[in-house]
């Protein structure tokens, strides 16, 4: 039984993940997380030695491989990492070749989005299916891609890009562009919105639950502005319909292009399920084309919050299956 290994590089934190296969899915046997360091080298250096540590205190004698998600862009075939604009003064930053020369085994590198869909795909939501679709929708908006059973990045491993599609002429900037599905359907974009909205009420008088005064436009969040709407708060339940419409017409682009078996949507869908479902699928139903969508299923992540954990972890079992 091979233990994997995970370095996940995050603009604020980076984490060490170890990881042993269990029957059909992983059982994690040890994390730890650290302030991502500003220098790229001392980032890796501490990634590095935390794995070792980690390695000795476990008595790991069996690393089978090791996996590395970052945000791109980056260049997974020459395991580098290009410009993310969350990492400053990562430019063309190789993380696989001091990691694999330092521990001896194969190691690779994929961007955030194509990891969760891997590990969904391998121990999740996506496990039995050869066409599936993961969506990030977290802080921003991106697709993993699995198709005819195997990932999918594109020639420039710029593939599933989905956050870039403009869904409305107008609308709250995400991945620079006004009314893309990233300013719709993701963290900022939801807190652009409601921003926006709550301005505008408070301006007629009519301050919304979840933004009293101007003085706290800059707090608003999509937590805060969902906790809102469970209470009932007008202007909240107005912006997740609006975001809830968005995303089913994203969803109807990309289930008319792709053909899914199954798309997984992570983070804000798994958590406002509620709020965001009932609309979205009657948008959905509304715009596919009706022989693509009756193959297809929308679910949330089956990994829930652990995805995070084990994406990194889905790298290394995929590094470790192609060398076989």
């Amino acid at each position: 039984m091979s233990t994997l290994a995970g370095f996940d590089i995050g603009g604020t934190k980076c984490a060490v993940v170890l990881g042993r296969l269990a029957g059909e899915g992983v059982e994690l046997i040890g994390k730890r997380s650290f302030p991502t360091p500003a220098p790229p080298d001392a980032a890796m250096q501490q990634l590095m030695d935390t794995l070792e540590e980690m390695l000795r205190e476990h008595a790991v004698e069996d690393l089978g491989a090791i996996g590395i998600s970052c945000g791109g862009p980056l260049d997974s075939r020459r395991g580098l990492v290009l410009s993310p604009p969350n990492l400053p003064g990562w430019v063309n930053m190789d993380v696989v070749t001091p990691t694999r020369e330092r521990f001896g085994v194969p190691a690779s590198l994929q961007n955030d989005a194509n990891a969760g869909a891997l590990a969904e795909w391998l121990w999740g939501a996506g496990r039995g299916f050869d066409n599936i679709i993961f969506l990030t929708m977290g802080t921003g908006m991106g697709a993993g891609l699995i198709l005819n059973g195997q990932l999918y990045a594109g020639t420039s491993d710029m593939g599933g890009e989905v956050g870039h599609i403009r869904l409305s002429e107008d609308g709250p900037v995400g991945f620079g562009k006004a009314g893309s599905f990233e300013g719709w359907c993701s963290g900022g974009g939801i807190a652009r919105l409601a921003q926006a909205k709550a301005e505008a009420a408070l301006a007629e008088g009519r301050p919304p639950l979840y933004c009293p005064s101007l003085e706290d436009l800059p707090n608003v969040t999509a937590e805060s502005v969902a906790a809102a709407a469970h209470e009932g708060d007008i202007l909240a339940l107005e912006v997740w319909e609006t975001v809830a419409h968005y995303l089913g017409r994203g969803l109807a682009t990309l289930v008319d292009v792709l053909n899914p078996q199954r798309v997984i949507i992570g983070s804000i869908y798994g958590r406002q399920r509620d709020l965001l479902e009932p609309v979205a699928m009657r948008v959905l139903q509304e715009e596919a084309i009706p022989y693509s969508l009756e193959v297809c299923e929308v679910v949330p992540a089956g990994l829930g919050e652990r995805i995070g954990d084990l994406a990194s972890l889905s790298i290394a079992l995929h590094t470790l299956n192609r060398k076989r």
